[in-house]
C-alpha cells in the first residue's frame, strides 16, 4: 500500500515549496503570500524505490472567514485521508498560538504526525528548534525546502516506519489517466463548480469571487467504469487586467493545462453574454488542437428574452467553431451536465479516429471533381493524393504541385468537406500540404518570375548557339567526306581507268 503524507501548517510557511521537493516537480505554485494554494493537489514521489502521494493544502488559522473558511475545510479532508502528517512550522517566525491548535487537531485525530521545522537557513540549529521542543515530540526535523536541506533525512526516517509489504511490482494509479478534461473560462463563470457537479462532491474551493481558483488541481476520477481526469484551471483574464504576479502564473497554468488535455469544456457566462475574452479563449482551444464542448452557465431563471439574445449571438459569433456541440446547463443545479459526458466521449473518438490512406484520397479525389482549385499563374494547382498525419488534432497532408498557392478558401472547403464525411465532430482539422518539387527547377526556386524567365532564356540561347556550331562543324565534315568520295568513284576526273573505258565501268573490246 502507497502511503499518503499531507503537509499542513499555517499560511507562507513553505508547504508548497516542500511539496514541488518532494515530487521533484514545479505543480505547485509558490510565491511569498500567505493564502496562495486554496485546493488540494496531489502528487506522486518516490525515494529508493519507496513511493508515496503528497497532498498540498492550504494554510490553516483557526479563525478563518468567508473564502478563507472552505479552503481550511479542504486541508482538513487532506488530514482526513492522509496516513502521514508532516506539521510544518516557520523557524524565524518562531513558534505561535496558530500551530499549538492545529497540533492540537493532528492530536485529536491519532494522526502519526512529525514537526518539520522549516527555514533554518543562516540560523542556529539548537536555537531554531528550541521553542517547539514544547510540542513534545522526542524528534523535530530542521529543513531547508528552498535548497533541499535536511529533506532526504527527513523522508528516509518518515518512510522507514511505514509499513512497505513486500510489492517490488506494486502498481500506482496513474493521477492522468483517461481522458484529461480542462474547465477553462473566464473568472467567475461557474468552474469549480462545474467541476463538484461531475464529481458529486465538494472536491474544489467554490466562492462567490472572482480569482477563487488560483492553480490548475488535477483530479481524477471513474464514472460508469470509465476514468476521466477533471482539471480546474484559473480564470483567465485579458491580458491588460492581469497585473499582479501571482496571476499571470495562474494564467499560464491554466494555458497549460489546456494543452495538457484532450478535450476542452469552455464554460460561458450565459447571464453576462458572449464577450471578446471568450472568442479568444476559442480561438486559443483551437489553435492548440484540443477538442472542444462549450457550455453555457447559469441558464437557469434567464427570461425568454434574455434566451434568444443569447441564442442570437451564439449564431452570429460562434460561426467559426460550428464543429463544436453546445450545451445549456446550470452547473449550481446540475441541469444538462450529464449530457456532457457524451459529447466529450464524441470529440474525443474523433480526435482519436484512425485515417486510411486510401480513403482520404477518395475523398480528395471527389472533392476536387466536385470544386476544382483555382488556376495560378495559368496553370491550374493539381492535389494528387491525401494521407493522416497525426492525432489529437486529426492532420491531413495533401501532396501537389503549386500547393503552396492554395487559397485559405479553398482549404476551409476541403476542411468542412472532410469532416463532414468522416463524421469528425467536437474537433477541429488540420490540412497541411506538401508539393512535389521538380528536380530541374530546384535551382529557380528561390528566384522571381522575372528572373526565371531571364534565367530561361540565357540557357535556351546558348543551347540554340551550340547546336548551330554543331550543324556547321557537320556541313564541313560532310562536304569534305563527298568529296573524298567523289575522287574515288567511277565516271569522275580523278579516276584514270574510267577515263579510258568511257567511264562505263568495263574494258573496251578489242
Amino acid at each position: 500500500m502507497t502511503p499518503v503524507i499531507a503537509l499542513v501548517g499555517r499560511p507562507n510557511v513553505g508547504k508548497s515549496t516542500l511539496f514541488n521537493r518532494l515530487t521533484r516537480s514545479r505543480e505547485a505554485l509558490v510565491a511569498n503570500m500567505p493564502g496562495l494554494t486554496r485546493d488540494r493537489k496531489y502528487g506522486e514521489g518516490k525515494m529508493d524505490n519507496k513511493k508515496f502521494i503528497c497532498i498540498d493544502t492550504g494554510g490553516i488559522t483557526g479563525d478563518e472567514e468567508g473564502i478563507d473558511m472552505e479552503m481550511a475545510s479542504q486541508s482538513l479532508l487532506a488530514i482526513e485521508e492522509a496516513n502521514i502528517c508532516l506539521f510544518l512550522v516557520d523557524a524565524k517566525d518562531g513558534l505561535l498560538p496558530d500551530d499549538s491548535r492545529i497540533l492540537d487537531h493532528l492530536r485529536k485525530r491519532e494522526k502519526n504526525t512529525y514537526v518539520i521545522v522549516n527555514k533554518v537557513d543562516g540560523l542556529d540549529p539548537d536555537q531554531a528548534l528550541a521553542d517547539f521542543y514544547s510540542f513534545g515530540f522526542a524528534q523535530l526535523f530542521p529543513i531547508t525546502a528552498t535548497q533541499g536541506r535536511g529533506v532526504k533525512a527527513m523522508l528516509e526516517t518518515v518512510l522507514a516506519e511505514f509499513d512497505y509489504k513486500e510489492e517490488p511490482d506494486e502498481v500506482v494509479d496513474d493521477p492522468a489517466l483517461g481522458i484529461k478534461i480542462a474547465i477553462a473560462g473566464r473568472p467567475n463563470v461557474g468552474k469549480s463548480t462545474l467541476v463538484n457537479r461531475m464529481l458529486g462532491e465538494d472536491r474544489v474551493v467554490v466562492y462567490d469571487e472572482p480569482g477563487t481558483t488560483r492553480d490548475s488541481v488535477y483530479i481524477p476520477f471513474e464514472r460508469r467504469g470509465k476514468k476521466y481526469t477533471l482539471i480546474d484551471t484559473a480564470g483567465i483574464k485579458k491580458r491588460g487586467k492581469t497585473r499582479e504576479t501571482i496571476e499571470k502564473f495562474s494564467v499560464v497554468k491554466s494555458l497549460q493545462a489546456i494543452q495538457d488535455a484532450n478535450v476542452v469544456v469552455l464554460i460561458v457566462d450565459a447571464q453576462t453574454g458572449i464577450v471578446e475574452q471568450d472568442l479568444h479563449l476559442l480561438g486559443y482551444v483551437i489553435d492548440t488542437g484540443r477538442a472542444l464542448v462549450i457550455a453555457l452557465n447559469k441558464w437557469d431563471g434567464m427570461e425568454l428574452e434574455a434566451k434568444e439574445r443569447i441564442n442570437e449571438e451564439i449564431r452570429r459569433r460562434f460561426t467559426f467553431v460550428d464543429f463544436a456541440k453546445i450545451h445549456f446547463i446550470s452547473a449550481l443545479h446540475g441541469t444538462g451536465v450529464g449530457d456532457l459526458y457524451k459529447s466529450i466521449h464524441t470529440a474525443y473518438d474523433s480526435a482519436r479516429k484512425q485515417l486510411a490512406t486510401n480513403k482520404l484520397t477518395l475523398l480528395l479525389q471527389d472533392a476536387v471533381t466536385d470544386h476544382a482549385p483555382p488556376v495560378v499563374n495559368g496553370r491550374r494547382i493539381k492535389l494528387r493524393y491525401a494521407h493522416a498525419g497525426g492525432q489529437n488534432p486529426p492532420t491531413i497532408i495533401i501532396h501537389g504541385k503549386q500547393t503552396d498557392r492554395v487559397p485559405a478558401s479553398y482549404s476551409r472547403y476541403l476542411e468542412k468537406t472532410f469532416r463532414r464525411v468522416l463524421k469528425l465532430e467536437g474537433t477541429p482539422v488540420r490540412i497541411e500540404y506538401k508539393s512535389d518539387e521538380n528536380p530541374f527547377t530546384k535551382h529557380e526556386k528561390n528566384l522571381t518570375q522575372q528572373q526565371v524567365a531571364q534565367k530561361r532564356r540565357i540557357a535556351r540561347n546558348k543551347g540554340l548557339g551550340k547546336g548551330v556550331g554543331k550543324a556547321a562543324k557537320k556541313t564541313v565534315s560532310d562536304r569534305k567526306e563527298r568529296q573524298k568520295v567523289a575522287a574515288g568513284r567511277p565516271g569522275t576526273k580523278g579516276s584514270k581507268r574510267n577515263s579510258q573505258v568511257g567511264g562505263s565501268g568495263r574494258s573496251k573490246p578489242k
